[in-house]
């Protein structure tokens, strides 16, 4: 199960109160105060770490809590602290507050975390309070609350590519043969349900991400179809890879169905527009690709590339084109 969004309350833990104690021993008369302070309670961290593919594990836990801290005691002895919590996330969550909506933190690179409910202090035994002229206080206080929040969790997935198209453009099928990532492929609409990802090995030194973001339809900026699910991961790809069918099932135009899509893009993030972006008119082992490739040249006047999965045609010269839109974007 991918999960991509997921609410969740975090509490951290409360500190412990601190002791009210005499020293009673019969050969040390007047023993005075000796109670203990309070443990401090741990605290709730979120770390972003990969090999954490999702939010998946979060979906069924939506209560996450550290450990209090022990009372003080007797004898001076400090309560023990709690333990700290240490919830793992994929690198491209952004944590928000859920009530408030604003972003707390963006957390992007492997190993970045931060302390999203801090720990509450533990309380002063009455140890703390004795002075001179109060040699037997009995004075102590109470631990603190650890914090508590209500977090909204949202996965971007962060790509240098992101495949963009129509359902059944072949943005699966191009993914597994340019890398070692494994999508589910079939010749129907809507094989794949959520964001893949693969390593494009260029040489011994030169590498991108790609993403196979799923096909969008019309409407998807409002919210059609899964809408915002798809379109969210669209936004940390560096350069966006437009595959364009041939032949669409639904006997469609080719060419609108790029506008269309280039249409929900901008809609939906004004910012898509200036977006580097190629365009690949895909299944080139189909009749007609050839033409339609004719078509969009004249049509876009810009480079489009004609490719196939299948065969393998068109995908050296695709690779050689990202890796130049990657470096004139860095």
């Amino acid at each position: 199960m991918f999960v991509d969004r997921v609410k969740i309350n975090i509490k951290a833990g409360d500190g412990g109160d601190g002791c009210v104690s005499f020293r009673r021993l019969r050969y040390i008369p007047k023993g005075g105060p000796d109670g203990g302070d309070g443990g401090d309670g741990g605290s709730v961290t979120i770390q972003a770490r990969n090999g954490v593919n999702n939010l998946a594990g979060l979906a069924q836990h939506k209560f996450w809590r550290a450990t209090d801290g022990q009372h003080g005691r007797g004898s001076n002895r400090t309560g023990r602290g709690g333990k700290d919590l240490l919830i793992q996330v994929p690198p491209g969550t952004i944590v928000m507050d859920a009530e408030k909506g604003f972003v707390i933190k963006d957390l992007t690179q492997d190993g970045e975390a931060f302390v999203a409910a801090r720990g509450g202090q533990g309380g002063k035994g009455n140890a703390r309070f004795k002075t001179a002229t109060n040699r037997a206080p009995r004075e102590a206080t109470q631990g603190k609350p650890g914090e508590s929040r209500k977090l909204l969790l949202e996965l971007q997935v962060i790509a240098d590519v992101g495949l963009v198209g129509k359902p059944n453009a072949g943005k699966s099928t191009l993914l597994s043969r340019l890398s070692h990532a494994r999508p589910e492929i079939a010749d129907y609409p809507f094989t794949t349900k959520f964001p893949n990802l693969g390593l494009v090995q260029l040489d011994s030194e030169r590498s991108f991400v790609m993403a196979d973001i799923p096909g969008l339809i019309e409407g998807a900026h409002a919210g059609v179809g899964l809408g915002h699910e798809f379109l969210r991961h669209v936004e940390r790809a560096g350069i966006l890879v437009h595959l364009v069918e041939p032949c669409p099932q639904d006997e469609s135009d080719p060419l609108q169905n790029y506008r269309a899509i280039r249409e929900e893009l901008t809609r939906y993030k004004p910012q898509f527009a200036e977006r580097p972006e190629l365009v690949a008119v895909t299944k080139a082992e189909l009749p007609g690709a050839a033409e339609l490739h004719a078509r969009f040249k004249d049509e876009l006047g810009s480079h489009v590339l004609l490719i196939s999965a299948v065969t393998g045609q068109g995908l050296s010269g695709l690779t050689h084109a990202i890796s130049q839109q990657l470096e004139e974007a860095s």
